[in-house]
């Protein structure tokens, strides 16, 4: 799949990240039909940011992740934004997890400086309506790692996938939203061999508890501390 994208009516190059991304999902029993809808509508933007546990590229992250929240507006659906880090060490499944909060937290509070939470989720990682926050827009993030318990997450280096909350809500609206999770639910059973005991509907428990892949107990506490609701 490496070669060239269609981006907003241009061809733009495609990396050699986002070319091994494309083919991780395109594989036929993928089980997020999501990220498929998103790979056939050219959906997905792709950031190589160095190291997940170096804050080298943060600055420049936080500025792709607004002008994208900025920029897709609040219809569109099956659009993502991915930040890699093909620079990372390899990491235990608590490791990634420890470092993903890590980045999460650094972008949060250079977010911070420009805007506030957005208002429609919760800023708290323990409430079961929170999502992460970035340019004023709520997203789902799923973190992809090598040494992922479950297989649709175990890309080939540590990646981010940034997913507006605002299109799941859109779906809920349409009526598709529970039909597409339970359809995903069964092929990764069929992918895995079992099902994922993290998955929660949003509202029913905190999503932060998904974020990471691993399977974490009742008594898990999240790392994240949101920075005050208004920006400084």
């Amino acid at each position: 799949m490496a070669g060239v994208r269609a981006t907003a009516g241009a061809s733009v190059p495609v990396s050699p990240t986002a070319a091994a991304l494309d083919a991780f999902i395109a594989v036929g029993n993928y089980p997020c039909l999501g990220a498929k809808a998103a790979l056939a509508r050219d959906g997905i933007e792709v950031l190589d940011a160095g190291d997940l546990a170096d804050g080298a590229h943060d600055e420049a992250t936080v500025a792709a992740l607004q002008r994208f929240a900025q920029n897709a507006g609040g219809n569109r659906l099956f659009v993502s934004f991915a930040v890699a880090f093909a620079a990372a060490p390899a990491l235990s499944e608590q490791d990634f997890e420890q470092a993903l909060w890590r980045r999460l937290q650094a972008l949060h509070e250079i977010d911070h400086r420009r805007f506030g939470w957005d208002p429609v989720v919760s800023s708290d990682p323990h409430s079961a309506h929170f999502s992460m926050s970035i340019g004023g827009r709520a997203f789902y993030v799923i973190g992809l790692h090598p040494a992922s318990s479950r297989p649709a997450r175990r890309f080939r280096q540590p990646l981010l996938l940034f997913n507006l909350h605002s299109q799941f809500e859109r779906l809920r609206v349409d009526g598709r939203y529970e039909k597409l999770c339970r359809a995903i639910a069964q092929r990764d059973i069929a992918y895995a061999g079992a099902a994922n005991p993290m998955l929660a509907v949003h509202g029913k428990s905190s999503e932060a508890r998904q974020y990471s892949g691993r399977q974490v107990g009742a008594d898990w506490v999240c790392p994240f501390h949101a920075l005050g609701d208004d920006p400084r």
